[in-house]
């Protein structure tokens, strides 16, 4: 299998990336359960890959940016049309926005595609307004060590997304030193929930072995004052 920085993956990934995931539906099942109300707050989605997630969430402005062009081209016209929600093209490590511009960030399974995951854990803290929540999810590291791997199919080859592993404790100290206080840590693990995957694709020997994996890590934060 042909292992691929994320700049080079995502432009060949951007056609099919509307298609769950077992590790994506987990993820969302998560994000959703930790996310506050969003009426009449700023929601900004950190490496929102198509924008697929900001639709019809009923914030006040719901943004979205990605470093790679395709996926956000991919969204745009799903998008179009409603003025409260936009996509545009930046990397999470330096946004093209103020200080204080969102009471809700959220960081979805970005992380891991960058080396130093203190530089985002910086950013996000910097875009959120004080008391505003932060919500990161990443790739669980026990979901790497029992062989998962973030993976997709262009055409008849399979390829692998580069990924960096990073500690839930060197997470929570890089949070930290940005100003983000703790205040959620959840696994997401392998359940009744994403049966329906696996059974689809013909991996139902696989969700018996997997069950109670953890494979998706989410941390939630507050911004301090």
């Amino acid at each position: 299998m042909t292992i691929l920085a994320a700049s080079e993956a995502y432009p060949l990934w951007a056609p099919n990336y509307a298609a769950e995931t077992a590790i994506s539906w987990i993820e969302n099942e998560l994000v959703s359960a930790l996310t506050p109300p969003l009426a009449g707050l700023r929601l900004l989605d950190a490496g929102c890959g198509t924008g697929r997630r900001l639709r019809d969430l009923g914030a006040k402005q719901a943004v979205g940016v990605d470093l790679c062009r395709e996926m956000v081209d991919a969204g745009a016209a799903d998008l179009r049309g409603n003025p409260r929600v936009k996509i545009l093209t930046a990397d999470v490590r330096a946004m093209p926005f103020a200080a204080g511009s969102f009471d809700v960030v959220w960081c979805r399974l970005v992380i891991g595609h960058v080396r130093d995951c203190g530089s985002i854990y910086r950013e996000l803290a910097r875009v959120t307004a004080p008391g505003g929540r932060v919500i990161v999810t990443d790739f669980h590291e026990a979901a790497y060590a029992a062989g998962h791997r973030r993976s997709f199919r262009a055409g008849d080859e399979v390829f692998e997304v580069e990924h960096h592993v990073h500690s839930m404790a060197k997470q929570l100290r890089e949070a930290a030193g940005a100003g983000l206080e703790n205040v959620a840590v959840r696994p997401g693990r392998v359940g009744a929930s994403v049966e329906h995957i696996y059974r689809s694709t013909g991996k139902s020997d696989l969700f018996l072995e997997q069950v109670g994996l953890p494979v998706v890590l989410a941390l939630s934060f507050r911004r301090g004052a």
